[in-house]
């Protein structure tokens, strides 16, 4: 006998990489998706950083149940071995994919509410017996109540990125500095976008994947243009694995990517400080001067690219009951395991309906979201979240228990350390010491192989 609400459809939130492959996932299990996006496209926030390569190869980044729905087009997947750009990623796979789920999918559909049908999040009764409503605004301003079975969210943090202030708000005048500072990689190939760093002081600020990423691109452009220049800001001292595991990485691009950061101060083309945690921006004519929470000042910069994470946007779920983390708004059962002051990425097991589950049955954070503000999100983790909660939803228990996923070590063992003490720091910069401008090591290789 068909349980009440089975025939409704699941809805999943977002058309980029998860939420398409949860979309493949439900149909395998036989049950019906429908894919909401706000964009034009498929993957459409991972075209906009699509000038950027991916750590991950071919071979990890396409899901296997969303394969075996593009096999019979004829899709081959593009060499295993080599490492996809964004734009790779999006157009020849999510792009095909989504060409597939065909109505399955709406794009222009932005999800602005989800909540239980007549029940605002205080009422009890009969809570669970009733399917979710699903509020969407269409590009042309349109507006649409759906009804569902679940819903799956997997909208991302690229919406969201984090203000530069060292207490998670806004610096004093960040707002006022706004058309001086990106909160993305630039894409250097756009003759706009060169022309704005070529010459220039940028601070880039960040301690991650994308803040390697702009000093690489920055330490290039520097070759062409003089004058370039870039000032690394970290809150946090430097350490042995501030730049990643290198050639001890199973990811070897990401591990090529810290060595060509550390390159870039190496050869000069940028400096690194340390222990500084924005206050303030104060203008000086025509540049930016960044003030820390000690008083310190940086010397002027032209432009400013502040890396520092992304957060979930949670407002469209404000009617729904969570359980998330007090600290980084990721599922309770999941934030112990991803908690960036004890793991980094590889160190995180894989995981699926039990960590992901909330006090609202029914509805699942999947994708980057599921992370909340904690950074390093692998799609294969992605990937096999789905596969779990269909499973689930689709009545198969000891499939959503069972985990089918081992991810990549790292190279680097233990937490991030996000507010180091200044002891425990290996060049004596510490977050709580004095911001200390410094040149690390000589002659650090550009590559390790690999993508």
């Amino acid at each position: 006998m068909t349980e009440p609400g089975t025939a409704l459809p699941t809805v999943v939130v977002g058309a980029g990489p998860i939420g398409l492959a949860a979309a493949a996932h439900l149909i395998e299990r036989g049950l019906e998706p429908l894919v909401l996006e706000s964009g034009t496209s498929a993957g459409a926030a991972v075209r906009e950083w699509g000038h950027v390569r991916l750590f991950s190869p071919w071979a990890e980044v396409v899901d296997p149940a969303a394969e075996k729905l593009l096999a019979p087009t004829g899709w081959v997947r593009p060499d295993g071995a080599a490492c996809p750009s964004g734009a790779d990623w999006a157009e020849r796979y999510l792009q095909p994919l989504a060409d597939v789920l065909g109505d399955k999918v709406r794009f222009g559909a932005r999800v602005t509410g989800v909540s239980r049908a007549g029940r605002d999040r205080v009422v009890d009764s009969g809570r669970e017996d009733q399917p979710f409503t699903v509020h969407v605004t269409h590009a042309d301003g349109g507006e649409e109540r759906l009804t569902a079975r679940a819903v799956i969210d997997a909208s991302g943090t690229w919406s969201m990125p984090s203000p530069l202030g060292g207490n998670g708000l806004p610096a004093l005048g960040e707002r006022a500095a706004a058309d001086r500072i990106s909160y993305r990689v630039p894409d250097l190939e756009v003759p706009a976008v060169r022309e704005r760093y070529a010459g220039k002081r940028t601070a880039v600020i960040g301690s991650g994947a994308s803040a390697f990423t702009a000093l690489a691109y920055l330490a290039d452009l520097a070759k062409d243009a003089p004058g370039t220049h870039a000032t690394w800001i970290l809150r946090r001292g430097l350490s042995g694995s501030t730049f990643g595991g290198g050639e001890a990485d199973q990811l070897p691009a990401r591990g090529a990517l810290g060595l060509r950061a550390k390159a870039a101060v190496d050869e000069g083309h940028a400096d690194a400080v340390t222990g500084f945690r924005t206050r303030e921006i104060e203008k000086a004519g025509e540049r930016l001067i960044l003030v820390a929470e000690d008083g310190h000042r940086l010397a002027p910069v032209d432009e400013i690219i502040a890396l520092t994470g992304f957060r979930p946007d949670l407002r469209f779920l404000e009617e729904i009951r969570l359980g998330l983390d007090e600290r980084l708004q990721a599922p309770v059962e999941l934030a112990p395991l991803i908690d960036p002051n004890v793991h980094s990425c590889g160190t995180v097991h894989p995981h699926g309906v039990k960590e992901l589950s909330h006090p609202e049955q029914g509805i699942y954070l999947v994708g980057m979201k599921s992370y909340g503000r904690a950074p390093t999100f692998l799609a294969m983790t992605g990937y096999e979240q789905v596969r779990s909660v269909a499973a689930a939803l689709a009545g198969d228990q000891e499939a959503a228990e069972r985990v089918e996923l081992t991810l990549p070590e790292t190279g680097v063992c233990g937490g991030a350390g996000l507010f180091d003490e200044p002891e425990a720091d290996q060049s004596g910069g510490g977050c709580c010491a004095t911001p200390t401008a410094l040149q690390i090591g000589v002659g650090a290789p550009t590559s390790s192989g690999g993508c």
